[in-house]
Formats: C-alpha cells, structure tokens, sequence
C-alpha cells in the first residue's frame, strides 16, 4: 500500500478544502493558477492517467463556453481536442455514459443499457433494477456493486499486467465512481447523504475523512450566494417551469432554501465539484498515485454540471456560474498535480450531453419543444391495455419513465404477450410525440453499427444500447425536442432532463492532454469507446485482441504517433 496517513496530511488537506469551500461561496475571480512552465515532453509511458468525466457536458455546452475558459479547460484546448465525441448508444444515462469510458465497449456489450431496469424476475417485491447495485445481495436494501458490469475496465486491465497498478475512483455519484473503476478497485468513492463512503467494509482514506468533517461543518453552517461573472449576467433571466421559477439561482446553501433538501442543494452546485476534484488532489498525495513502478488511474467524475442541468437548465444563470467555476476549479486541481511531480496525461469527457427546458428553449427558437405526455408511461399504458383484453394482469406493462424501453410480464401467456405487444406497438406509433417504435427481435437482427456515430439510424442507435438479458420488449424514442419529463410540481428538483437519441444528448468533447505533447484540434466524429483504447497504447497497455469496441486515437498534433504505428 502506497499511503500516507500522518496527522500532517490530515491537517494539510483539511486546510486546502476548507479553502475551496470557503472560496466556492462568494468569492469574486481568484488568481488564476500559474500556468505550466514550458518543459520537454517526458520520456516514456505517464506514470498516473487521471480520467475526469464531467457529467451531462455536452458538446454544445463546450461549444458555447470554450471561448470563456481561461483555467484548466483552456490547459487541455492546448492538448488533444476532438470536439465531436460521440456516446453513440440510445441510452444517453449516466450510467451506460459512464460504463463506455474506460471499457472502450458500447452499453450492448457492457450491460449497463439504463439507469435504471426492469427486471420481472428480481428476487424482491420492486422489480426496477439500478445499474450501480447487487439486488441479489441486498434485496430491498439497495447494495453498491459493479456486479451489472459485464466488462473489465481500464484500471482493471492495467492491474492484470502490472499487479501494483493502482486503480482508484471519487464522484458525488455511485454509479460514476463504480462504472469507471470497474470490480474490486483499490478505491471507489462517493457521496452517500451529507458524507463521502466507500463499499461496505473498505476503509476510508484520510482524505475522505476530512473531506466528510469539513463538510459537515459546511451542511452546519451554510454558505451564502455565490459570484457571478459578468459575462454571466445576461442569463440572468427569471423562466417559469411549472411550480418552479429558474434561471437566477447563485446556490445558496442552507434551510433558508426551502425548496431544496441540503444535499441536493449541495449536488447541484459547483460546491460538489470543488469538493470531489480537492478529494482527487488528497488521494494523489495520500495513496502516491503515480510514485510507484507500474503507472495508475485515477477517475474523477464530476457531477454539479448534470444535477445544476436537471435542476436549473442548460442555458441560464446557474449553468454560466457553474462553468465558471469548474474551469476554475479544474485550474486548482491541475497545479496541485503539478505540484506533485507526478509525470501524469489528462483525459477529459462527458457520460452524455443535455437539453434545456422547454419553457426557455420555445422563447429561444424551437417552438416545437415540449414536455411528454404522462399517458406515455409503461404502467399507463399497460392498464389501459390490460382493460382493452380483459388481462387479469393488472400491470402488464412496465417501463423506467415516458419513452424508451417497455418491459412485458413474462407473466402472461405466450399468446397474452403478443397480444399485448401489439397493442403496445399499435398505441406507441399512434402517439405524436413518439419518433419510432422498435420490438426486440427487430434490434435484435439490426447488425452491430460501424462507421461515423452521427450517421446511424435510430435502430443502429438502439443496437449499440441492447443487451438480450436486460433490454426491453419494445423501443420507443421519443421525437427531437420532447424532453421527458412532466411539468414540474412544488418539490420536484428536476425541470428537464437527457437520455434521447438524439445529438445533444449523444455529442461530448473529448480532450486529451499531458505535457510538452504537441497539441491539435480534429473536428471529425469519434466515440468515447475510443478513449480506452487510446489510453492503453499511452502506457503500453496490452489487451487481448477485439476487447474494445474503439480504436486507438493518435493524441499526438505531431508526427509522433501516441498509438505506436
């Protein structure tokens, strides 16, 4: 074990985060870290490939702010920028997002085709399954597991050639830090409540430990509104979304908020991101990422930019604030990296893009786009069903939300089935808010798309998310510009949301970055099931042939080639 867990260091991080904390409320613009001095790129392989995944940043979102970064965004757009990356599936969920990463295989073959799955044969009266938990180990009481992934990851493989590689993981969100890391890491860490956790049983780092002590203080104490740019205060704009108003949030934290619990409060905010890549800085120095003789992974997910989305939209206040201070807090980061010594290569992407809210985007341009109707749920429709064949099956049909997959209980006769299905496919087609209907055994028989992401159909879509064991009967994305989910009401934290098929929940950036390694920009499509191939060949990673759905990315602007052909 590589670690340090001296009173020093714990007093030393517990400083450093009570800083970020501190800063994150109210501060104005900081000085901005010292860029890098100008060095030769290093010899040989990174010792330490940090891998962030910035949750629900789309390649719109970067489209739109890159002029604007001045810190350690604009350190990568020095490195290797593909501004088209594609998650190329149907299912643009944190989960499958996450899951495509550091396998370098679609959610078809890493069998994380949702968030969230029905599964009629679960052991246990609720038979929705979360992608992030071992329902035959905990029954009703959900258990954080890998046990859904069906591939190894990066950090995985790497331990499989050197067996000190260190494999380690930290988000806000359980699903992120388990699908990166993959089975048994060295560390997964994520926010349970009001405090940072780990699996059952697995000791928690000290840089965890202060973490969870400052943020206790903080959850105590408050914070009071946060700085807003200038260049932000256009956005500054009041929109009504249901019972909802949003658009001049400046994340407030504390019980005054009465619309919001403190944790949510917390997530979606630039607060939670500060606090996730201060935790990566700690576990650097604590575990000595990067010190060792085989080369390790850290995998950093940040998620305020996916919580502030759902919460806010994509296109207000909230979300200029936020890109901000990400870039802000990226600058942060980075030079305690550098401060470290560590020889270490940066790669930088999404789980998904997103959409704003339909109440904004009908003023700014697209007066097509709505909210789905609630008729489009699989226990609607199935009771309707239900009525029209005289089921005794009172809930035939089940689906995780309006739109996309619908499970058939297998409950029913071979011949109740058909029945149902037809008339599911039969109300599906009929409803205008429904792009296509798909049954299984037509994805089923589509062959497994190749070729440039943006150009497959919607079937080929689908085919990269299906999976026969977990995948539904049906499938029915929705039309462009309808975002699933129903007009907010008093409580609810969520006024729009992703998961489409289509680009602006499928496109991402995809940045790549170490030292001295002469940068470039390549504006054709590739897919973040390259990201883990091109990794490997950066450390010289050797893994059997056909493990990855990707290819190999020269990051390289020079004539250096970083695949080694």
């Amino acid at each position: 074990m590589r670690h340090n867990s001296s009173a020093f260091l714990k007093m030393t991080f517990a400083g450093v985060l009570a800083v970020s904390l501190a800063t994150a409320v109210a501060s104005p613009a900081l000085a901005k870290p010292a860029a890098p001095a100008a060095q030769e790129a290093p010899k040989g392989p990174p010792k330490l490939i940090v891998a962030i995944a910035v949750d629900q940043y789309s390649a719109d979102l970067f489209a739109q702010y890159r002029a604007r970064y001045t810190g350690g965004l604009a350190r990568l757009l020095k490195g290797a920028v593909f501004p088209s990356g594609f998650q190329s599936h149907a299912a643009t969920e944190t989960c499958p997002g996450h899951s495509t990463l550091l396998t370098g295989a679609h959610p078809a073959r890493t069998g994380i085709i949702a968030n969230t799955w029905v599964d009629f044969t679960a052991p246990r009266a609720n038979k929705y399954v979360y992608c992030a938990e071992d329902e035959k180990a905990g029954g009703d009481k959900m258990v954080v597991s890998a046990a859904h992934l069906k591939v190894p990851t990066l950090g995985e493989w790497m331990k499989k050639q050197w067996s000190d590689s260190r494999n380690v993981a930290v988000s806000v969100k359980d699903r992120a830090a388990v699908m990166m890391s993959g089975h048994d890491p060295d560390g997964a860490y994520w926010l349970d409540g009001q405090a940072f956790t780990s699996y059952t049983g697995k000791p928690l780092p000290v840089a965890i430990a202060s973490a969870n002590e400052r943020l206790k203080a903080l959850f105590a104490k408050g914070a009071g509104a946060m700085a807003v740019p200038a260049w932000c205060a256009p956005r500054d704009r009041a929109v009504q979304a249901g019972a909802l108003t949003v658009g001049t949030g400046r994340f407030t934290l504390g019980e005054a908020d009465k619309t919001r619990k403190l944790a949510d409060q917390f997530r979606a905010s630039p607060r939670a991101d500060a606090v996730t890549l201060e935790i990566a800085a700690g576990l650097v120095k604590e575990l000595k990422l990067g010190k060792g003789g085989a080369p390790d992974v850290l995998s950093v997910s940040l998620s305020a930019n996916d919580y502030i989305g759902h919460g806010y939209g994509t296109e207000g206040l909230e979300m200029c604030i936020q890109q901000f201070e990400l870039d802000r807090k990226l600058g942060t980061f980075f030079a305690a990296l550098d401060a470290s010594g560590v020889d270490y290569a940066v790669m930088l992407t999404a789980d998904h893009g997103g959409i704003d809210l339909p109440e904004r985007l009908r003023e700014q341009g697209l007066p097509e786009a709505q909210r789905a109707e609630v008729d489009l749920s699989g226990t609607t429709l199935g009771k309707v069903i239900a009525g029209e064949l005289g089921l005794a099956n009172a809930k035939p049909v089940l689906s995780d939300g309006l739109g996309g997959d619908y499970w058939i209980s297998p409950d029913l006769t071979a011949e109740q089935r058909a029945q149902v299905q037809a008339k599911l496919v039969e109300k599906l087609k009929a409803h205008p808010q429904v792009e296509a209907v798909f049954t299984r055994d037509q994805i089923a028989a589509t062959p497994y798309p190749l070729g440039h992401p943006q150009d497959w159909s919607e079937i080929q879509k689908a085919r990269a998310s299906y999976d026969p064991q977990r995948s539904g009967d049906i499938y029915a994305p929705l039309r462009r510009a309808v975002v699933s989910v129903p007009t907010p009401k008093a409580g609810s934290i969520t006024v729009t949301t992703h998961g489409s098929i289509w680009d602006y929940d499928r496109r991402v950036p995809m940045l790549f970055w170490r030292k001295g390694v002469t940068g470039m920009e390549q504006p054709q499509p590739v897919e973040t099931v390259d990201i883990a191939p091109t990794l490997a060949a950066l450390i010289g990673l050797k893994v059997p042939e056909g493990t990855f759905d990707g290819r190999c990315l020269d990051i390289d602007g020079g004539p250096a080639d970083s695949c080694g052909k």
